[in-house]
Formats: C-alpha cells, structure tokens, sequence
C-alpha cells in the first residue's frame, strides 16, 4: 500500500536553531536537480517586484515570500511537522503508534511544489509556493514535476498493493503514479451529511484520520476492496469503478457515523 498526501498552504515556522535544509539527505535524490532549480527560482521569484502576482499570493503575506529568500539558511523540521493543514492534523503522524509510525516512513510521500516527493521524516524548511506559480525561469513547478513523478511514484509504489491518493484534482496535476489504474484509489468525502453539508476542513481532516486509521490498522490491503473494508470498520463507506475509461476507483467517505 502506498499513501500519496499533499502538502498543506500553512506550515509551522522554523525552529530558532537546528541544520538547514540539505538535498543530499533528503529520500529521491534522483529529484536534486529539479529541487536545486526550483530553489533557486523561488529565491529570485520572491524577491522581484512582481512576486505576489508570481507567487499567486496577497500582500498579507508578504513575511512568508521574504523568508523564501532566506530558505536555504531556515532551521528544518521534519516534513510531517512542517505542513499543519486540517489533513495533517487528522494523520497526526507524531502521535502514531510506534509500529504505525513505522509504517507511516514507508507508506506514505508528500508530494510538494518545491520538492516533489518526500518521506514524512525528510527535514525540510517552511516555504510558500503553490504547484501553480510562475517561477522566474522555469514557470509552473506542475508542469516540471509531471515529467518524473509519475515513474517515481509507480517505482515507489512497487508492482503490488493499492495506491490511495488523497491529493485533490488539482494537487494531482503535479503526476499521478504510472500504474495500472485499477491500484489506484481517490478518496473523496461525501458533501453533504444529514442535509448538511460538510466543511472544506472537516474534509481534510477526515482524509487525514483514514490515512491515520489505516496506518494505525496494521493491515497491508491487497487490492481497494481490502482497503475500503478496513476504513468500513470506521466509516460508511462506498467504492465504486471510475465513469471513465482506464479512470482510478472512487471511495467515498461519508462522516455521518
């Protein structure tokens, strides 16, 4: 099984000491070169007269795209303490069992707009971009990463086992993993419970406590209908075939139990 997870827009700011960032220790070394490219756009990107409308991001938030000038000398934390989003705070990866946090650094990538795929222990700073900014020199980081991710991730996934994305379609069109589509499972949470409906937030969160809840399960599913009965234990669930041709499993979650 392999989880893919997106990153979150708020991230915890740096700690006041500890090591900056390094590549070379980073999992994916074969992503460096790109990861270097980026860096370095981001850097010139923010600090050009035209970096909110770059950067897709209001003056408000102006501290955030001056310290992406400063990144390479940021204190890190691990990727899973950096991104602090509802979906994050639903896996809650520091509070996993031990076995479960185990599984979580083999299970589950990041998939993220400045350094394309990550463990969950890889030591990162705190960033602003979005996948569809228009870096200075090399334009959008979703188009560059659509080029590798897609045989990363099949690699990664390995020949065996179900694919859970849980990146929405537009955190999708950095590369979805290039396998058969049957492994492949989007998890979408039902909108409206009880005829109310449910919160952008709340939806996050949930697909953030089934990862968490799979982790926790101690269960490798061999296909999405294991997959979809472990999560049942929890949750109303339905699994149904894509409408379109070669298109991924759809299981829908519903929060209403």
């Amino acid at each position: 099984m392999l989880i893919i997870v997106p990153p979150s827009e708020t991230k915890r700011p740096p700690p006041a000491n500890g090591p900056t960032v390094d590549l070379e220790r980073l999992s994916f070394p074969e992503l460096n070169a790109m990861r270097t490219e980026l860096l370095e756009a981001l850097i010139e990107t923010s600090a050009g007269p035209d970096a909110f409308e770059r950067l897709g991001v209001r003056p408000t938030l102006a501290a955030e795209v001056a310290r992406n000038t400063r990144i390479m000398s940021l204190p890190t934390r691990a990727a899973s303490e950096v991104y602090s989003g509802p979906l994050h705070e639903g896996l809650s990866a520091d509070s996993l069992s031990p076995a479960a946090h185990e599984r979580c650094l083999r299970q589950v990538v990041i998939v993220s707009a400045l350094f394309g795929l990550l463990r969950p222990d890889d030591r990162i700073p705190p960033y602003r971009l979005k996948l569809w900014a228009r870096l200075v020199g090399v334009d959008r980081p979703d188009a560059m990463w659509r080029t590798l991710l897609p045989a990363l991730l099949a690699r990664v996934a390995g020949d065996r086992g179900p694919i859970l994305d849980l990146r929405s379609p537009g955190y999708q069109q950095s590369g979805r993993p290039s396998v058969a589509a049957d492994r492949l499972v989007d998890l979408r949470i039902e909108q409206h419970v009880f005829g109310r409906r449910v919160s952008e937030v709340t939806t996050k969160q949930l697909r953030g406590q089934a990862a968490r809840h799979l982790l926790e399960s101690g269960i490798d599913p061999a296909g999405p209908d294991e997959l979809a009965a472990i999560l049942g234990e929890r949750w109303p669930v339905e699994l149904a075939p894509s409408d379109a041709p070669r298109g991924s499993w759809r299981l829908t979650l519903s929060a209403g139990d």
